[in-house]
């Protein structure tokens, strides 16, 4: 007779709810985001800078209220003059990976860009860029992306750049 391997526990709880972040939001955006600066998938910020630009994040929390991810986006000119949106600090808990989170939270942002009036949405990642090519997002030429931006990638993290049209 064989024993049946024990089945594991799932959490039974709403994945995530998301809303805009604020200043009050800071520090835990920090701390959230401090592991994934440290391996080189984020660029290093500190609270202020978070604080600073609270405006342009969006967090996901679980239904205990735990932090679960976040992603920011901010308005840019293009290259060519039109108006495009930037996606950085994208980035879900280790403990929520998997779980839908980080699709909530781009699918939000999309929209958010959309109803700005963005053309276009770059980002960049040093990582594989799957869920962003799930997401619609091609491999760009830097060149496209928005000047003030594309100035502030580090070329040492060996970020690729990623753009979706949204019209």
């Amino acid at each position: 007779m064989t024993t049946a391997m024990p089945r594991p526990r799932l959490r039974r709880e709403p994945v995530a709810v998301l809303r805009p972040a604020g200043a009050a939001d800071a520090d835990a955006v920090h701390r959230l985001s401090g592991p994934f600066a440290r391996e080189g998938a984020l660029r290093e910020r500190s609270a202020a800078q978070y604080a600073r630009d609270a405006g342009d994040f969006v967090l996901a929390e679980t239904a205990r209220g735990e932090l679960a991810g976040c992603v920011a986006l901010c308005r840019r000119r293009d290259a060519c003059g039109g108006m495009a949106a930037v996606l950085y600090n994208f980035c879900v808990a280790p403990g929520n990976q998997g779980r839908g989170i980080g699709s909530a939270l781009l699918r939000a942002a999309l929209a958010e860009a959309a109803a700005q009036g963005a053309s276009r949405v770059f980002t960049a990642t040093a990582g594989s860029g799957l869920l962003f090519l799930r997401h619609g997002f091609t491999a760009a030429d830097e060149s496209a992306a928005p000047v003030e931006w594309r100035a502030s990638l580090d070329p040492a993290r060996g970020s690729r750049v990623l753009v979706r049209p949204l019209r």
